[in-house]
């Protein structure tokens, strides 16, 4: 998030000193993906080399290495269309997370398709995990969210979120089951992804590739990674049959095992994918202009010199001094 500084010939709605939150995917708006609200699928900006999605900010190889994840100057191409102009006086707070968490979260929750009065369960109470729970709530459905860093319980508790403790429980799934009538939420979440505890085998296969030479190591992880799924097999047994699974947490491998019986049995539906930032930001925004009902301005737990960046992302990744979520201020 920051002011324009500068706009080329063909941007026209755009101007300097403007005040802008820049989307974490580039696309141009135009094509036959982002019309359908699918900008991760751009086919414009493609890595077509890595038969992959919409070019990254800030991203490896496999989405087209344009640099600018964290910066203090940001190049932006296809700036006419990859930008969303936020107005003046409310604080930077209220809108910096329009670029990831806040259209992660609202996808997560929209993919879930929880029906009205229904229920959901939140695997995870990170950044995306905790949002995913406040705005579930905030809609009106029931939020049950489970986690296992007492700081994250603690913090989704005193928003009103049911919470359960993973270290509490040997049998999650049942303890979810036994709340929701004995069938199980509507709906699940999973905000972890492949960084989920368990899954040893995967663990090493991760490892492995950290040793290898880059090409055999990229060959391992594209063509034969396996992500640990302990999460995705607890969301498949959690949710009652029928229900929808929505995949929010990033996943990797192009070889993991998945228990397609027990998912072809329990009718389950499953969605996934990169956030679509620019299709939900007329949704996010009255959020975000009347009040601040999902506490965005109180959500970050730390705030760093950019600097500081790897410092931050070691703090969270080791859930180091009560970390969830760290802005970082050029």
């Amino acid at each position: 998030m920051g002011v324009v500084e500068e706009v080329g010939p063909e941007v026209t709605n755009l101007a300097p000193d403007d005040r802008v939150v820049i989307p974490c995917q580039i696309s141009c708006g135009h094509c036959f993906m982002c019309e359908q609200g699918l900008q991760t699928q751009c086919e414009t900006t493609q890595v077509r080399e890595w038969d992959m999605g919409a070019a990254l900010f800030g991203y490896t190889k496999l989405y087209g290495e344009v640099p600018g994840g964290q910066a203090e100057f940001l190049r932006v191409p296809r700036a006419q269309y990859s930008h969303i102009k936020v107005p003046e006086g409310p604080p930077d707070e209220r809108f910096v997370y329009l670029s990831d968490v806040l259209p992660t979260s609202w996808q997560a929750v929209a993919y879930a398709g929880i029906p009205e009065g229904g229920s959901v369960a939140v695997y995870g109470l990170g950044p995306i995990g905790d949002m995913s729970s406040r705005l579930a709530k905030h809609l009106g459905r029931r939020v049950i969210a489970v986690d296992l860093v007492p700081e994250r319980i603690e913090r989704a508790r005193s928003n009103g979120v049911e919470v359960l403790d993973a270290n509490d429980h040997d049998d999650v799934p049942a303890a979810i089951r036994e709340m929701t009538d004995g069938r199980g939420p509507d709906s699940v979440i999973d905000a972890v992804g492949m960084e989920a505890h368990g899954s040893p085998g995967a663990g090493v296969a991760q490892q492995l590739a950290g040793v290898l030479p880059d090409k055999v190591s990229q060959r391992l992880m594209n063509e034969a990674g396996v992500d640990r799924l302990s999460v995705l097999y607890s969301a498949v047994d959690t949710v009652r049959r029928g229900g929808t699974i929505s995949l929010i947490g990033v996943y990797g491998g192009q070889a993991d095992p998945l228990p397609m019986l027990k998912i072809f049995d329990k009718q389950i539906q499953l969605r996934m994918g990169q956030a679509n930032v620019k299709r939900w930001t007329d949704d996010i925004m009255p959020l975000l202009m009347d009040g601040d009902p999902l506490g965005v301005e109180g959500f970050a737990t730390h705030r760093l010199p950019l600097e500081e960046g790897p410092h931050g992302y070691e703090m969270f990744q080791k859930k180091q001094d009560s970390a969830i979520k760290v802005l970082l201020e050029p």
